[in-house]
């Protein structure tokens, strides 16, 4: 018993000691403390880890006097502000000594991992002049260097059609507000400043809605397709990039159609694909080759209604093929719209034939239009506008009742003359009608009972003849001129006459 006794007074004695021990390190590094800062600690960026108030004080002078201001710009421009440019210093005012006083030295151990950088406020000097002409001498404060800042906006050009533009952010500073920031920043003693709030911005970015709005418009027209189709021609296609060459977008980026390049569209689509009244190559009966022109007759497209039809067009979307919306149609596409059905008509030979689908099923000598009393036939290229049977022709004084009526000019057509006993031969010329084609019984009622409603009339002299009858005029045909017209032209040319009779 007696030996574990003094094994535990042994051990006691060096618990005692070792405690004497510790308690002595830990109150003379806690006294170390009353007058030095804990490791780690910095001040302002500046590490006075272990330092005196004094020796601190030296060091955070030293930084002052080394102080450099970065300033990063927009697209890579950068500057700065060096402390000695600008007389930059510091004067101590008792921020660091109020610093160590606010320090526990008794807290010592484990300061090191609770290391603090102290952002006491600096007592700081500079010339503010010298800052003014610092500022003003970045290069980034000169006016060649800075982009004004443009909007995003939507833009027209003949290569790319409407492009949606990004705004250009650019690089012109707000100049009254840059030294004021910088100022602070020297003032607080930051070493790095961003220019990015200083800087005017475009007013209109690419992520505004109705610039958004204005391009899924742009698009749902450049979408869109509209096929012209003309029988076995080839069709005639308006393309998403023609339709956008259409539109304009005004500065609220709102999209219209514009009203006129519509009209202009379809008035060239009329003059290309109308044949109402052109002049046709045709080859005569008698073997020969004509041109004939005038008439009524072709492919005549309803312009109104084609431009109305091309907006429903624009608004559905898509693709879209159709014929043109016509107000009066052929028998076939292309120049030759008169197919190979038709009734030709000699004026000069007063003669007529009749082909049905290529085929001469009739044919006859006639009596047309007295021209030595201005009641010239009408010519040019017309079509059976329809058939009468008992019909009454009346005009000034005359009345003729006949059995078979086929107007194809106006008010002028084919019917029977069953007071003539005699067809063809030049009776025309002094003893002709009232201006319709007279027709032998038998073959107008033959060619009414085959005859078409619609069927092309190629009527034509072979030889200058000048028609000033209304019915010429109204039927648009080839030879008309209007009585003043002719009495001027006589003047200046007395052989401008219809033709007469050859003597035997």
């Amino acid at each position: 018993m007696k030996t574990v006794h003094k094994y535990l007074i042994v051990v006691t004695s060096m618990i005692v000691l070792a405690l004497a021990i510790l308690g002595g390190i830990f109150f003379t590094k806690a006294n170390f403390y009353k007058t030095h800062f804990f490791p780690g600690t910095k001040m302002n960026g500046v590490d006075v880890s272990k330092m005196t108030c004094e020796e601190a004080t030296d060091k955070v002078g030293k930084f002052v006097a080394d102080y450099l201001l970065s300033i990063q710009g927009r697209d890579g421009a950068t500057g700065e502000i060096l402390g000695p440019d600008i007389h930059y210093e510091y004067v101590p005012n008792g921020e660091i000594d109020d610093a160590l006083l606010a320090q526990n030295p008794y807290q010592w151990i484990g300061s090191k991992k609770r290391a603090t950088d102290n952002e006491i406020e600096l007592n700081t000097t500079f010339d503010e002049e010298l800052l003014k002409e610092a500022v003003k001498a970045q290069p980034f404060m000169q006016k060649e260097q800075m982009v004004e800042p443009v909007d995003a906006t939507i833009q027209w050009t003949d290569e790319d059609g409407y492009q949606l533009l990004p705004e250009v952010m650019g690089s012109k500073l707000k100049l009254k507000t840059v030294y004021q920031a910088v100022r602070l920043a020297v003032e607080q003693g930051e070493t790095e400043m961003s220019l990015e709030d200083l800087y005017i911005n475009p007013q209109i970015t690419g992520d505004d809605a109705h610039l958004n709005e204005c391009m899924k418009t742009i698009e749902k027209y450049f979408g869109t397709t509209i096929t012209y189709t003309f029988g076995d021609q080839d069709p005639l296609e308006i393309s998403g990039e023609q339709i956008q060459s259409w539109l304009t977008v005004d500065e609220d980026f709102r999209v219209s159609v514009d009203d006129q390049k519509v009209t202009n569209f379809v008035q060239s689509l009329a003059s290309t694909y109308n044949t109402y009244g052109d002049k046709r190559k045709f080859k005569t009966s008698m073997g020969d080759k004509i041109y004939v022109s005038g008439g009524d007759y072709g492919w005549v497209i309803d312009k109104e209604k084609e431009k109305a039809q091309i907006y429903e067009d624009l608004e559905t979307g898509g693709t879209i093929e159709r014929e043109p919306i016509y107000n009066q149609t052929a028998k076939k596409y292309g120049s030759n719209d008169i197919g190979s059905t038709y009734v030709e008509v000699d004026y000069t030979n007063q003669h007529m034939w009749y082909y049905k689908k290529g085929k001469l099923v009739l044919e006859s000598d006639f009596v047309s239009g007295n021209l030595s009393r201005n009641n010239g036939s009408p010519d040019g290229v017309f079509k059976i506008v329809y058939k009468e049977r008992n019909a009454t022709l009346v005009g000034e004084g005359y009345s003729s009742p006949v059995k078979y009526f086929m107007p194809f000019a106006y008010n002028v057509g084919f019917h029977d003359a069953s007071w003539r006993n005699k067809f063809g031969e030049q009776i025309y010329l002094t003893s002709g009608s009232h201006g319709c084609v007279n027709l032998p019984p038998e073959t107008a009622k033959e060619l009414y009972e085959t005859l078409e409603v619609g069927t092309p009339v190629v009527a034509y002299y072979r030889e200058k003849v000048y028609l000033t009858a209304e019915n010429a005029r109204i039927s648009n045909a080839a030879s008309y001129i209007s009585e003043d017209d002719y009495k001027e032209l006589l003047k200046t040319d007395p052989t401008a006459v219809n033709p007469k009779p050859k003597k035997n």
